[in-house]
């Protein structure tokens, strides 16, 4: 059996690409604070300080939801056809 190495150079990938890579295939899961809302979300409506959310976002960062729950960020990202990666 042969090993397949990967080489990734930083310098040969653009910011530009790099925002683009998984447009419309992957979406990630953050933890988010309440406090933290207004700034992603500034449509939302006002939340009580001291929760922990979680947002679904975009490859590029785009904000796409907020819920109290990882898995129903999950799923949206399921129902949507994306493929949804946590971020820590």
């Amino acid at each position: 059996m042969s090993e397949v190495s990967i080489i990734y150079q930083s310098d040969s990938v653009t910011p530009e690409a790099l925002a683009h890579l998984g447009e419309g295939h992957i979406a990630y899961v953050k933890q988010v604070r309440s406090e933290d809302v207004p700034d992603l979300f500034p449509q939302a409506p006002k939340i009580a300080p001291g929760l922990k959310l979680f947002a679904l976002h975009a490859a590029d960062g785009t904000p796409i939801m907020l819920t109290d729950s990882r898995e129903a960020a999950i799923a949206n990202a399921w129902s949507n056809e994306l493929q949804a990666v946590s971020v820590h």
